[in-house]
């Protein structure tokens, strides 16, 4: 990697002779590799994003042709904004499924037609989302992001990415359950081409888990071409514009707090993979991704997020540079101005839709536990498992809580649990010196614990 790779402008020099990449280098963000190669790369990130972009819009009834202008239009705007030295492409959020669902009432291939009135109102929460993430970007950018890991350690972290995959596993069975065998073939596919295959092929397993569910779907006649012959082969999408109420705010500004670990989280993979700082660039990236979230919210697209699908492929082929996610964006755009791609995505019928979220929604679920995984959440302390034990519950059960005007469901009262209960449990627990007792044989069932590390540890930090 060239010295230039640091850069913090939006331009690109050569990485060597532009062909090849030898052993132990990558590219950087600010190097290309020649441009027919960097045309392929960045057409591979569209792919690689694929399958899970346009799932949001066909589970919340958003159109999909828009949802993608959006996300073209949104990664030009990132990409922009942290000056080219953030790899990202911005695709759909499903941290946004639930609470547009529960504005929208709209059941995937249910029988009935989303109604664009609530559909306004839901585009107005998706707006409110992205500006509130503008606006703790701009509080990083000032102060630093040290504030968030002590609001939100790894246990609150872990909790609240869990909870919005598996508060959405009733959406992923209503589908599931319209076509059963679909929807196991999808599964099947997915799960499997994961591990027989290797490289591209392998991360590409939702996408081409889809088709074959597709394929599927097509010979048991449950897929409807109609639409598609109707359709013109050129066009703007269809925009729609936003309204609001006050009343929603509890069900969509939780959701910035995924956001913001997502964020975080991804500019952190990018700095370990590419050897670069870019804590600096941190405060950027969510106001970027509040800002596509709030202009696609705006004009009638699904809320963005950075995407781990093209941190896949980043891995794969060892390019960073920004310029494929430039090609990427404008692939995307291109598409976009397809009516007929729009509607050949719009047939994928509910058991292709149901399997492949059920494992969307179940990585989404278990990314929160890798979390706790990684560092090395210790669930002996009863601080920790109380944490994420009733927030869990209480978004798996879609808890709702109406306050006045304004409804809160699982997915928010769930994540203000998370924070709420470890921050009072924790301040309790350091002023009477309970975290220096011995874990319980209710803490740590299994009794491995009771004469561990756990316990030193916190004796320690004491």
């Amino acid at each position: 990697m060239s010295p230039s790779s640091s850069s913090s402008r939006l331009g690109w020099s050569l990485h060597g002779d532009g062909r090849s990449i030898a052993p132990g280098e990558v590219v950087g963000p600010s190097e290309r590799l020649t441009w027919p190669r960097t045309v392929g790369i960045g057409v591979q990130h569209v792919v690689a994003m694929f399958g899970a972009t346009f799932l949001v819009p066909l589970l919340t009834g958003f159109d999909p042709a828009t949802t993608l202008f959006f996300t073209g239009v949104g990664t030009l705007l990132f990409l922009g904004i942290t000056s080219g030295r953030l790899p990202s492409y911005l695709g759909s959020s499903f941290a946004l499924i639930a609470p547009i669902g529960a504005v929208t009432g709209y059941v995937a291939d249910g029988g009935g037609p989303l109604d664009p009135a609530k559909a306004s109102l839901a585009q107005g929460g998706v707006v409110s989302a992205g500006l509130a993430l503008v606006l703790v970007g701009a509080i990083v950018h000032v102060a630093g992001a040290a504030w968030i890991d002590r609001l939100m350690p790894p246990i609150v972290t872990g909790a609240i990415v869990s909870l919005i995959g598996f508060n959405l596993a009733p959406s992923a069975w209503n589908n599931v359950k319209q076509a059963p065998v679909t929807a196991v073939v999808t599964i099947a596919s997915i799960v499997v081409i994961t591990v027989l295959f290797k490289g591209i092929i392998g991360r590409l397993a939702i996408l081409i888990g889809v088709l074959i569910g597709y394929a599927t779907a097509v010979v048991r006649g449950e897929v409807d071409f109609s639409a598609i012959s109707s359709a013109p082969w050129l066009g703007a999408p269809e925009f729609r514009a936003p309204s609001f109420d006050v009343s929603l705010l509890g069900l969509f500004v939780p959701v910035v707090l995924v956001l913001v670990a997502e964020n975080i989280g991804h500019v952190k993979s990018v700095a370990a993979m590419t050897g670069e700082n870019l804590d600096g660039v941190t405060g950027r990236a969510l106001v970027a991704d509040g800002l596509s979230t709030a202009l696609a919210g705006a004009g009638g697209g699904s809320g963005t997020t950075t995407y781990a699908e093209n941190i896949g492929v980043m891995a794969a082929t060892r390019v960073y540079s920004t310029a494929a996610y430039v090609v990427a964006a404008l692939t995307a755009l291109g598409l976009s101005l397809l009516p007929k791609f729009g509607e050949v995505i719009a047939t994928i019928p509910p058991g292709v839709l149901g399997g492949a979220a059920t494992v969307l929604y179940g990585m989404i679920g278990m990314l929160g536990v890798r979390i706790w995984v990684q560092n090395r959440v210790d669930f002996s302390d009863p601080v920790n498992l109380n944490t994420a034990a009733v927030s869990m519950v209480v978004a798996i059960a879609n808890y709702t809580l109406v306050a006045g005007s304004v409804t809160f469901e699982g997915i928010a009262l769930g994540s203000v649990a998370a924070i709420a209960i470890y921050h009072l449990m924790r301040w309790i627990s350091r002023v009477r010196g309970t975290n220096l007792e011995q874990a319980s044989p209710a803490s740590a069932p299994a009794g491995t614990e009771l004469e561990g590390p756990a316990y030193s540890s916190r004796a320690a930090q004491h």
